[in-house]
């Protein structure tokens, strides 16, 4: 697999204190959902009788978690896991139990922030709105947030939808709510990892993203599924920390 190459960013002369909010995908983006999700899977991984690779376990992950957000929209996360779990023990030719699958579900509390996403955030929330919109139930998000470190401005998951992104349900929803907040289409920077989740439904809704690539050292794209065409973004940083140091330095000129 050759390497990601990225498009060339939009907006030469934008910068990113034009913007009143930054809206933030959260796994991937904040939390590394990767490592958590991988470290979960220990117990299935251990009973396969081939060896896997993490991004093809990742890989498969990602084609069914997405498949199965998309035929039970309403699922709340910690119930979807589960279902994903079994069907990577089907494909993969293991037995597993519910109770098993079960304990999957629930492993989301223990995925780690990334290292600089705290930080980060604390020095961001002195000069925009943050906000979440993120593919989570309540009660697990609840417990990642408390790895972030910051009280966000406005949380919006799946659950609170009824849907799951890259569906324009939940952007709809987020921007319905944002007007409450004072914040318009336009005052919003949409911030994430996700090519497919995030960034092509970003430029759907004319809206500015800003391209958090945790993967740039890495092929493919992991536990997010490939967008087809690449979608457009106005800034990319390879860590939370760049993003904030960038903001520094703009200040600071």
């Amino acid at each position: 697999m050759t390497p990601l190459k990225p498009p060339l960013c939009l907006g030469e002369d934008m910068k990113l204190s034009d913007f009143k909010a930054l809206t933030f995908d959260c796994y991937g983006t904040l939390i590394d959902w990767e490592s958590g999700m991988f470290n979960a899977l220990a117990p299935l991984l251990d009973k396969c009788d081939r060896p896997l690779g993490r991004d093809a376990v990742l890989e498969a992950h990602g084609r069914l978690e997405s498949s199965q957000q998309a035929q039970t929209p309403t699922k709340a996360y910690r119930d979807l896991l589960p279902v994903v779990y079994r069907r990577l023990a089907e494909e993969w030719g293991v037995t597993v139990s519910w109770d098993e699958c079960v304990v999957y579900g629930n492993s989301v509390k223990d995925w780690p922030a990334f290292p600089d996403t705290p930080d980060a955030l604390r020095y961001l929330q002195e000069h925009y709105k943050l906000v979440i919109l993120s593919n989570v139930d309540n009660r697990s998000f609840a417990a990642s947030n408390d790895r972030l470190g910051v009280a966000f401005d406005a949380i919006y998951t799946a659950e609170d939808v009824g849907a799951y992104k890259p569906a324009d349900t939940n952007f709809h929803y987020m921007f319905e709510k944002l007007k409450g907040l004072d914040i318009a289409k336009s005052d919003i920077l949409h911030t994430a990892e996700s090519m497919f989740h995030d960034h092509a439904p970003a430029n759907r809704h004319d809206i500015r993203s800003c391209w958090i690539y945790r993967r740039h050292d890495k092929d493919g794209f992991g536990a997010t599924r490939d967008p087809g065409e690449m979608p457009k973004y106005d800034f990319r940083f390879n860590s939370m920390e760049e993003m904030a140091e960038a903001h520094r330095q703009e200040l600071g000129a």
